[in-house]
C-alpha cells in the first residue's frame, strides 16, 4: 500500500541496481561459487548472496580471498561474463516504476562493475530512461561512498539536494544517500539486510509497484 506522499515532488530520480530494479542474483551466485570453487571454499546459496554481497567487489575480495583476490576476481569475471544477461529480469513493478517515472531526469547507481551493468541495462531496453549509469569503478569509490551519487548528478547537471531521490533495497544504499546529501528512499521490506528499521530510510516504499503509484500520483 503507497504510504502518505512527501510535501515535494523531487527533482531527479537515481536507482540502485540488483533487487531494486533487477533480479540477477542467480549469475551473481554463480560467478561467486566458481571463484569459490577454485579456492576450495563453501559454496553461497541465492539467499546467501543476497544476504551477503554489498560493497562492490574490488572491497569484499580482498578480504574474502587474501592476496588471491584479483585470481579470484578474474575467475569470478569469467564466469559472470558468459551467462549474466541470460539471467537478468525485472523486479516485480519495475518495467511500471520506470513508465510511471517519465517526467523525471533518471540514472542508476550501482555497485555492480559498470560494463556489466550497462550491458544489462541495453540487454533489457532500458537505455531511454537513464540519463546516466554509473557501476563499481566509475566513481573515485563505490558506495557507500557519495561519490557515485555524486557523479551520476554531475552528468545529470544537478547539485545533490533533499529534492533528489536515491531508491534502494539496503541500509548500504540508505547511508551512500544520506551521505550524498540526498533523499534515502527504501524499496522493498529489506528482509535480506537486517529490516527497514535498521536502514532507517527517509521514505519507504513496500515495492516497486507501489513506487509505480506513488510516481503516477506525483506525475
Amino acid at each position: 500500500m503507497v504510504q502518505q506522499l512527501p510535501d515535494q515532488r523531487p527533482k531527479v530520480l537515481l536507482f540502485d541496481w540488483d533487487n531494486t530494479l533487477v533480479d540477477g542474483w542467480i549469475g551473481i551466485t554463480a560467478a561467486l561459487n566458481a571463484a569459490f570453487d577454485a579456492f576450495d571454499k563453501p559454496r553461497w546459496t541465492v539467499q546467501e548472496t543476497k544476504s551477503r554481497v554489498r560493497v562492490a567487489l574490488r572491497e569484499s575480495f580482498p578480504v574474502m580471498f587474501g592476496d588471491a583476490w584479483e585470481q579470484a576476481r578474474d575467475i569470478f569475471y569469467q564466469a559472470f561474463r558468459s551467462d549474466h544477461l541470460a539471467h537478468v529480469t525485472p523486479m516485480p513493478g519495475a518495467a511500471e516504476a520506470l513508465e510511471a517515472g517519465l517526467a523525471w531526469p533518471r540514472g542508476v547507481v550501482s555497485n555492480k562493475a559498470g560494463p556489466y551493468l550497462r550491458a544489462e541495462v541495453l540487454h533489457l531496453g532500458w537505455s531511454a530512461h537513464f540519463g546516466t549509469v554509473i557501476g563499481a569503478g566509475d566513481a573515485t569509490a563505490d558506495k557507500p561512498s557519495p561519490a557515485p551519487i555524486r557523479m551520476a548528478l554531475d552528468q545529470l547537471g544537478f547539485p545533490p539536494s533533499r529534492d533528489i531521490w536515491y531508491l534502494g533495497d539496503t541500509a548500504l544504499d540508505m547511508q551512500a544517500a544520506r551521505a550524498a546529501g540526498v533523499t534515502a528512499v527504501l524499496v522493498g521490506d529489506a528482509s535480506h539486510d537486517g529490516g527497514v528499521e535498521l536502514a532507517s530510510p527517509d521514505l519507504h516504499l513496500h515495492s516497486a509497484h507501489d513506487l509505480a503509484a506513488w510516481l503516477k500520483i506525483l506525475a
